[in-house]
């Protein structure tokens, strides 16, 4: 098909249609499906002095270098992370395991919570230490020996409290015949050392500072080695069992002396299902760079993976665990990659979009230049069937010799394209065809009548 040759008028109008059509089609594209991400996001982690907020300051700068600011959050502990975490100013955060939908239903509808696991970023095991090597002698692997004595449990409204009180349920022992102290972190590290606390019990990964200072071999804490650890796991099922192996703190002194079994938990890395998909790309990586490391409980590379969450999984989560970093942002700096992810992302629907309209504007164009040519013919048919039904009047072929003019001025006017001249030249002879045969009316008209 020939494409119409356009005046400078149908260009300007063509062009600036076509433009506020795409200027549009742009702004709702990246309005509402592809924003770009936000510059500043909020975490919320734990305790000052807790491996969580040590964790979230390492996010921190790994999202610094890539553009983004990471506000962070001190909280009391899991449960509160998971109350701040329904609230739509806070983005990301830690979780303990065993707090989240998942755990307590595992047949849980994903339409019942607004959040999303990233994933599993390493054990969080229970330590019970003792104030020293002789009181964890007399409690022989067993919590039985705590009633009567002081025991810092952790804070209110912290996943450590939460554990610590179902496990001392467990062995009998609660508030009622025990002290039970809200102290966590280091102020009840410090506390047990200062032999203020008989007991303390804490979840915390071994890289947490107040884990570091309880098992140093220069300080008197002891770790208590539960007995009934795997049975515990049955009642408690949130709970498994990992192996402390013996001299992995310090194979000098021999610390551990022997395997020690602890009970664990998992950390999860949480975030609300609305997080911008380049976010929690971002927040895996900065997952991936900080817990990829070995510990004492875990081997290099373990951690972070998608096993286990206690939240439905994300779907950025499923895919960066499947299919590492999205393609872009292997080779290319944060923003750039995401810009131009999303101007992929625009101009995919508009092409399927303007290929089609582009295609569509010849047709239109042509149809418009032919409706111009078949109404005027629609006018000269009428003119001659008037002619040839019946003898017309003066002022009839007045009116249609008026008519006759106004069509010949218009197509003079009209700018068509070169693909329609044929057809304007015939339609101009047939006006004068017409014409002649409203002067042979007039001639007739005009003629005297035979007698």
């Amino acid at each position: 098909m020939v494409i119409p040759q356009l005046s400078h008028k149908q260009q300007f109008f063509a062009a600036a249609a076509f433009m506020a059509i795409l200027g549009f089609i742009i702004w709702a594209l990246m309005r509402y499906i592809s924003p770009a991400p936000p510059r500043i996001v909020t975490m919320t982690t734990g305790a000052a002095d807790g491996a969580y907020h040590h964790f979230g300051e390492k996010y921190q700068a790994y999202l610094k270098a890539n553009g983004i600011k990471l506000e962070l959050k001190t909280s009391a502990g899991s449960v509160q992370n998971l109350e701040r975490l329904e609230d739509t100013k806070i983005n990301a955060g830690f979780v303990q395991g065993g707090l989240g939908q998942l755990s307590i239903d595992p047949n849980a509808d994903d339409d019942n919570t607004p959040l999303r696991s990233l994933a599993v970023i390493g054990y969080e095991p229970l330590w019970v230490f003792a104030q020293n090597p002789e009181a964890a002698k007399k409690l022989g692997g067993s919590l039985l020996g705590l009633k009567g004595m002081r025991i810092a449990v952790g804070a209110e409204g912290s996943g450590t409290r939460k554990v610590a009180l179902d496990l001392l349920k467990a062995y009998g022992v609660s508030a009622e015949n025990a002290t039970l102290e809200p102290n966590s972190g280091m102020a009840a590290t410090q506390a047990l050392l200062d032999k203020k606390l008989d007991a303390i019990i804490l979840i915390a990964s071994p890289q947490a500072p107040a884990v570091q200072k309880l098992i140093d071999p220069g300080n008197s804490a002891t770790l208590i080695n539960l007995a009934q650890a795997e049975g515990i796991t049955r009642r408690l099922p949130y709970l498994s069992t990992v192996v402390l192996k013996a001299g992995s703190v310090d194979p000098v002194s021999q610390t551990p002396p022997q395997d020690v079994t602890l009970l664990t938990t998992t950390a999860n890395l949480v975030v609300r299902q609305d997080t911008h998909p380049a976010i929690a790309y971002l927040l895996l990586e900065a997952a991936r760079d900080t817990h990829k490391g070995a510990t004492l409980l875990s081997r290099p590379s373990e951690f972070p993976h998608p096993r286990g969450t206690d939240f439905p999984l994300s779907e950025e989560a499923t895919r960066y665990f499947k299919d590492g970093r999205p393609f872009l942002q292997r080779y290319l700096p944060f923003w750039l990659a995401n810009a131009l992810q999303r101007l992929l992302l625009i101009l995919i629907p508009l092409a399927a979009i303007g290929i089609p309209v582009i295609k569509l504007i010849p047709e239109l164009l042509q149809f418009k230049e032919k409706n111009r040519l078949y109404r005027r013919y629609g006018q000269l048919l009428k003119i001659e069937t008037d002619i040839r039904s019946r003898q017309l009047s003066q002022q009839e072929i007045n009116s249609a010799r008026a008519d006759l003019n106004t069509i010949e001025s218009e197509i003079s006017r009209t700018k068509f394209t070169l693909e329609f001249a044929d057809r304007v030249y015939t339609l101009r002879q047939h006006v004068d065809y017409v014409r002649g045969q409203l002067q042979n009316e007039q001639d007739s008209l005009n003629s005297p009548k035979a007698s």
